[in-house]
């Protein structure tokens, strides 16, 4: 079985230094496997034009603080933070980052960017166009960020990458969560794979974030998380815990082959 950590936790605005001790706080404080912090943990969601100066760089104090509690704690920890492209100078990506106990870190860039409503994402950051599972001991995980969770396309292609479980950090409003409950569980059920979702709460610039996260199995069902107490702690934080198994869904795959029937059919023929 593999334990997992939910951080559903308010981020400090524009304090990342404060943020990366809270995730490390809370992962030496809590065995697990896997630890998951939220969208955009790192620097808070609603910061404007300072995302810049806050970004993740790689190999800065933050990154090495971060690679050195998953090496010490042997767990994988997984946040979302902007960081800077390495490809195209000057831009940024809102991202996804595992940073393995080995010390090599995996991410996976925001494919579809929000940019309607209060949600202006569009400004800072550059999109993807790719998702590919990232490797995790004998598994893989298909890491995405909360609006991805619309395009079932990207979970589609996480799966047939070999995806094992899928792995979502979100910073959603509250007046969303009704929907991300409903698609959840459909992710999961019409690929056949777990998937965790941790979701942000707290209020950052009138926007009320809702929280919601959870666990479902490879047929969409809710997984028991225990919530354990800290000191720190708002009353609307949680730390969660529980358990999945990631053999699981190889035993569940024949009674729903959607994968294989997918995989084996031809493509559709162009419109005309």
């Amino acid at each position: 079985m593999t334990r997992l950590l939910l951080g559903q936790l308010a981020p400090v605005p524009a304090s990342p230094d404060a943020n990366v001790d809270r995730i490390v706080t809370a992962v030496r404080a809590r065995p697990c496997d896997l630890a998951i912090f939220p969208e955009l943990f790192l620097s808070g969601y609603r910061v404007g034009d300072r995302f810049h100066e806050l970004s993740l760089r790689k190999g800065d104090a933050r990154w090495r603080a971060l690679s050195e509690v998953a090496r010490s704690q042997k767990t994988t920890v997984v946040v979302g933070a902007p960081v800077a492209s390495e490809e195209r100078r000057g831009e940024l990506q809102n991202s996804v980052l595992l940073f393995r106990p080995d010390g090599t870190v995996g991410s996976q860039v925001k494919r579809y960017l929000p940019t309607f409503g209060p949600f202006e994402e569009g400004v800072p950051f550059t999109p993807t166009d790719v998702s590919r599972p990232v490797s995790w001991g004998e598994h893989s995980l298909g890491l995405a960020i909360c609006y991805d969770v619309f395009f079932p396309e990207v979970f589609r292609v996480l799966a047939l990458g070999g995806a094992g479980l899928f792995v979502v950090v979100s910073a959603s409003p509250v007046t969303s969560h009704p929907l991300f409950a409903k698609l959840l569980p459909a992710r999961a059920i019409e690929n056949g794979l777990p998937i965790v979702y941790v979701n942000r709460v707290g209020v950052e610039d009138g926007i009320v974030f809702g929280g919601g996260s959870g666990l479902w199995d490879a047929r969409g069902e809710p997984c028991p998380l225990e919530e354990t107490s800290g000191a720190g702690l708002s009353p609307e934080e949680k730390l969660l815990q529980g358990e999945i198994d990631l053999n699981e869904s190889a035993r569940w795959r024949p009674f729903r082959p959607v994968l294989r029937d997918v995989a084996t059919r031809p493509a559709p023929a162009s419109l005309p």
